[in-house]
C-alpha cells in the first residue's frame, strides 16, 4: 500500500504504484485522461513575456518572424517530449535526476542558473498580469503585482496538483479564445503569413526579438516542469507495453498541446502585425491595448487585458510550481508543496521576481529582456537533459538513439549559436 504522505501528495503517490503490480486498463477514450501536462507546459509559453515578444516582433517586422515560432515549436516538441520520456522512465524529475546522477560541480550552477531562470520567468509573468490590472481597473502596476503574487501563492500553497491542472486548462481554453476572436476582427494577409512560417529570415537588427520570441517559446522551467508533472499519470512501469503506452500517450499530449501553443503564439504576432506594421511601433503593453480599442472597438482591448491576466496569472503559477521542483530536486526530492525545499523554491521564484520588479524603469522592456535571459540559460538545461536521456545508467534501455541524440545535439547547437549572435548584436550593432 503507499503510505500515508503519498495519499496526499500525487506525485508520492503515482511513484509508489509503480512498485506494485498495477496493471491499468487503456481504452479508446483514455488519451483524454492523459491530456493536462502538456496544457500546463503551454500556458507557460504563452505568457506576458511571449506576448510582449510577439507584440514587439509583429508590430516593427510584420510577418517576418513567424518563422522563429515555428522552428521553435518543434524544437520544444522535440524537448518537451525526450524530458517527459526521463519522468516516466525513471520517475526522476530533470532537476533530481541531474543531482544524482552528475557530479555536484557541474550540476550545481546549472541548477541554480535554472533557478534564477525560474525568477526571470515569474517576474515576466506577475508583471504582465500586473499590467493587465492597470488596464482593466487603473491598478497601480506595483500594487497590481502584489496582488497577483498573493493570489498565486494562496493558489499554489492550497490546492492540489489536480485543481491546479484544472485552473489551468480553463485560462489556457479563455486565452485561446480571445485570440480567436480577435483574429477574426483584423484582415490577414494568408498568404504572406503562409510563407512567413517556413521562410527563414533574420533583418538587420532582430536579433535582440529573435532571441526573445525563441526564449519565450523553449523555455528552461518548462523542461523541469514537465518531467515532474507527467509523474502525476504514472502507473506501474515494470511492463514494457504499459512504459510505450504511457510514453504513446504523453506524446499525443504534448503534440496536442505545443500545437495550441503554436497558434495562439502565431495569433499574437499576426494580429500585431495586421494592426501596428508600418503604422506604429509599439512599446508597450498598454499602448497595444489602447491602441486596439479605435482600430477594433472597445471590445477587442478588453478581451486583450482579460487574456493577458488570465495568462499572467496561469502562467506565475507554473512558473512558481517549476522553481519548486527544482529546488526540491537540489535536494534529491520530488515536488511537494507540504515539503520545505519546494515551499523555498516557489517562494523563491514568485518574491524574487516581485523584488526586482520595483527596480523595473521600463516595464515592457523588463518582458523582453526577461526572455532573452532565459535563452542565455536555455542551452545549459538542454545540455544536461541531452547527457541524462542518452546515459544508458539513467535511462537503461529507454536511453536516446543515435539519431535522437543527434536531433538533441543539433538543437543544442542552434540555440547556442543564436545566443552568440545575439552577443555579437550586442556588442556590434
Amino acid at each position: 500500500m503507499p503510505n500515508l504522505r503519498s495519499v496526499f501528495n500525487p506525485f508520492h503517490f503515482f511513484r509508489d504504484l509503480r512498485r506494485k503490480d498495477h496493471r491499468p486498463v487503456f481504452g479508446a477514450l483514455d488519451i483524454f485522461k492523459y491530456i493536462g501536462p502538456g496544457l500546463l507546459v503551454t500556458v507557460g509559453f504563452i505568457d506576458p513575456g511571449n506576448w510582449a515578444a510577439n507584440i514587439s516582433t509583429g508590430s516593427e517586422y510584420g510577418y517576418t518572424l513567424l518563422w522563429v515560432v515555428t522552428l521553435s515549436t518543434i524544437m520544444l516538441i522535440i524537448l518537451q517530449h525526450n524530458v517527459a520520456h526521463l519522468g516516466i522512465a525513471t520517475g526522476l524529475c530533470l532537476s533530481e535526476a541531474a543531482s544524482i546522477h552528475i557530479k555536484p560541480a557541474i550540476s550545481r550552477p546549472v541548477l541554480y542558473f535554472a533557478v534564477l531562470a525560474s525568477v526571470s520567468t515569474s517576474l515576466a509573468e506577475i508583471l504582465g498580469a500586473a499590467i493587465a490590472l492597470e488596464m482593466l481597473f487603473n491598478v497601480p502596476v506595483r500594487l497590481g503585482a502584489i496582488l497577483v503574487t498573493i493570489f498565486v501563492l494562496i493558489m499554489i500553497m492550497t490546492n492540489s496538483y489536480q485543481k491546479i491542472e484544472k485552473w489551468i486548462i480553463g485560462f489556457v481554453s479563455l486565452i485561446g479564445l480571445s485570440f480567436l476572436y480577435e483574429i477574426f476582427l483584423v484582415d490577414v494577409d494568408w498568404v504572406a503569413a503562409g510563407l512567413a512560417w517556413v521562410k527563414p529570415s533574420i533583418p538587420h537588427g532582430s536579433m535582440l526579438l529573435v532571441m526573445s520570441v525563441l526564449g519565450a517559446v523553449v523555455m528552461p522551467h518548462n523542461l523541469f516542469l514537465h518531467s515532474e508533472i507527467i509523474q502525476s499519470r504514472q502507473w506501474n512501469l515494470k511492463d514494457e507495453k504499459i512504459i510505450k503506452k504511457q510514453l504513446k500517450y504523453e506524446f499525443a499530449d504534448t503534440l496536442f498541446s505545443m500545437i495550441i501553443g503554436w497558434a495562439i503564439n502565431s495569433a499574437m504576432i499576426i494580429l500585431a502585425a495586421t494592426t501596428f506594421f508600418n503604422n506604429i511601433k509599439v512599446t508597450e503593453l498598454q499602448q497595444a491595448e489602447s491602441l486596439l480599442r479605435p482600430l477594433l472597438g472597445n471590445n477587442a482591448s478588453v478581451v486583450f487585458a482579460l487574456a493577458l491576466l488570465f495568462s499572467g496569472v496561469a502562467s506565475s503559477i507554473t512558473s512558481a510550481m517549476a522553481g519548486g521542483s527544482i529546488v526540491s530536486g537540489i535536494s534529491g526530492e520530488p515536488y511537494d508543496i507540504k515539503d520545505n525545499h519546494t515551499r523555498w523554491g516557489v517562494l523563491i521564484s514568485l518574491v524574487g521576481a516581485l523584488l526586482i520588479i520595483f527596480f523595473i524603469g521600463d516595464p515592457f522592456k523588463g518582458l523582453i529582456l526577461s526572455q532573452v535571459f532565459l535563452s542565455i540559460q536555455l542551452p545549459f538545461t538542454v545540455a544536461i537533459q541531452v547527457y541524462l536521456t542518452s546515459s544508458k545508467k539513467v535511462m537503461g534501455k529507454y536511453a536516446n538513439g543515435s539519431v535522437l541524440k543527434i536531433i538533441l545535439l543539433i538543437i543544442a547547437a542552434f540555440v547556442t549559436y543564436l545566443n552568440f549572435r545575439l552577443l555579437l548584436s550586442l556588442v556590434f550593432d
